[in-house]
C-alpha cells in the first residue's frame, strides 16, 4: 500500500469510526478514473517492482493490477545503480519491494474488536510477546485485515519476521540501505500478501508528489482568501459610499423641509403677531363707525390716522373745543385730547383741530359685530 493510500485510510478512520471501508472504497474508485501515468505520478498506482532472490539470481518482476510480469534477472550482489541501468526509466522509478518466501515469516490469525481498526497495527504490536515466540524488539511486523464480521469483530492476521532476515535479504547491505520501499511476503499462490514488513525509518525516502501540489493549493487558497476578503471589503466600501450618498441626500431634503417648516412657522408667528395686534385695538371700521355716531354735521375730518395704538384726527369743526367731551366715554378709545393750537378757518366760523386718543381693545360684543349701530 502506498503512502497516499495509507494516509487516505487513516483520514477516513479519523473522520468517522467504522467508515474506513467506505472511505477506502470511495477514494480507490475516485482515483481509478485517473490515467495510469497520473496514478504513478501521484503515487496511488499499485504498480511496483518486486525483487526476489532465487537460484543465485536477483529476479525483477513488475506487479500491476494483481499480475506479475518478469522483467530482468541480475547477478546476485547487484547494486541499485545496476538495477537502474537495466530497467527502462519509466519502470525504474516505480516503488521497489523485496520478496520473502512464505516459510521466512510467522503468520498468526487474530480476532479483534471493530473499535481497534483505526489503530490496528499499534494494537497488535502489543500482542507480539503473547502470540509469538519473539518479543517486539526482535522482529519486524505488519498486519493484514482479512474481513469484517457481521458481529462487529475483525478477522486479522499478524505477520512477523525476524530482523536478521530483513537485514540479510539483499547484498551488499550498505548499497541497499534505504533503497527499498518495502518488503512483502509470497503467499502459497506465488502472489504477494500485500504487507510491508520494512519499518518506515528504513524505507527509501521519496519525494512526496503531493507536497508540491499541496503547497500550490495552499498558496492558491490563501490568494483566493485574500481576494475574497478584498472583494468583501470593496463591496462594504461601495455599500458604505452608497449609504453615505443616500444619507447626504436625505439630509439635504431634511434641511429643505426644515427651512420650509421654519418659513411656515415664521409666517404663522407673524400672522399670530398681527392677529394679536389687531385684537389689541379696534378695527378701522369700528373706529369710523363710532366717530360717525359721535361727530355731528358741523365737524368734518380731513385726516384719520390709526397707528401704534393711537388715533389722530385732523379736521374742521364749528365747536372744536367741545370735541373732547363728545368723544369721551367710548369703549374704543380713551383720553381724547386736543394737541396744538386751534386755528381759525376761512370765514372765522370754523376751527382747525388736531385730536389724539389711545385706542382700547374692543369689547367682545364689538368684536363679534353685535354692537348697536346707527345708520
Amino acid at each position: 500500500m502506498t503512502g497516499l493510500r495509507e494516509r487516505l485510510g487513516q483520514a477516513g478512520a479519523r473522520i468517522m469510526p467504522g467508515a474506513g471501508s467506505f472511505w477506502a472504497w470511495w477514494s480507490q474508485a475516485l482515483l481509478s478514473w485517473l490515467p495510469a501515468r497520473w496514478q504513478a505520478l501521484l503515487g496511488v498506482s499499485d504498480a511496483r517492482l518486486l525483487l526476489q532472490v532465487a537460484d543465485d539470481q536477483l529476479s525483477v518482476s513488475l506487479l500491476h493490477d494483481g499480475q506479475r510480469q518478469p522483467l530482468q534477472s541480475l547477478p546476485l550482489g547487484s547494486t541499485p545503480a545496476a538495477l537502474d541501468a537495466a530497467l527502462p526509466p519509466r519502470v525504474a522509478s516505480l516503488p521497489r519491494f523485496g520478496l520473502l518466501p512464505a516459510n521466512a515469516v510467522l503468520r498468526k490469525p487474530l480476532r479483534m474488536p471493530a473499535a481497534a481498526e483505526p489503530r490496528l497495527r499499534e494494537v497488535l504490536g502489543f500482542e507480539i510477546d503473547r502470540q509469538t515466540p519473539f518479543n517486539a524488539a526482535q522482529v519486524y511486523y505488519d498486519v493484514r485485515l482479512l474481513q469484517r464480521r457481521a458481529d462487529g469483530q475483525l478477522d486479522t492476521e499478524l505477520v512477523v519476521v525476524p530482523r536478521q532476515r530483513i537485514d540479510a535479504l539483499l547484498s551488499p547491505a550498505e548499497a541497499w540501505q534505504q533503497q527499498l520501499d518495502g518488503i512483502d511476503v509470497l503467499a502459497a499462490d506465488e502472489q504477494p500478501l500485500g504487507v510491508n514488513l520494512l519499518p518506515a525509518t528504513l524505507r527509501r525516502q521519496r519525494h512526496d508528489p503531493m507536497r508540491r501540489l499541496n503547497r500550490v493549493l495552499l498558496v492558491a487558497g490563501l490568494v483566493m482568501l485574500v481576494l475574497a476578503a478584498w472583494q468583501l471589503l470593496d463591496n462594504r466600501r461601495a455599500a458604505a459610499a452608497q449609504l453615505s450618498a443616500q444619507v447626504d441626500a436625505a439630509a439635504a431634503r431634511a434641511r429643505v423641509v426644515a427651512a420650509q417648516r421654519q418659513q411656515l412657522q415664521d409666517l404663522v408667528d407673524g400672522q399670530q403677531f398681527f392677529a394679536a395686534q389687531r385684537a389689541a385695538q379696534p378695527s378701522a371700521t369700528q373706529v369710523i363707525n363710532e366717530l360717525s355716531q359721535r361727530l355731528d354735521d358741523a365737524t368734518s375730518l380731513e385726516k384719520l390716522s390709526i397707528e401704534a395704538g393711537r388715533m389722530q384726527l385732523i379736521g374742521m369743526s364749528s365747536s372744536a373745543s367741545s370735541l373732547v367731551s363728545t368723544l369721551e366715554g367710548s369703549t374704543l378709545w380713551k383720553t381724547p385730547s386736543l394737541t396744538g393750537v386751534l386755528q381759525t378757518g376761512n370765514g372765522g366760523s370754523r376751527e382747525r383741530f388736531t385730536l389724539t386718543a389711545e385706542l382700547r381693545a374692543p369689547t367682545p360684543e364689538a368684536a363679534d359685530g353685535t354692537a348697536t349701530r346707527t345708520p
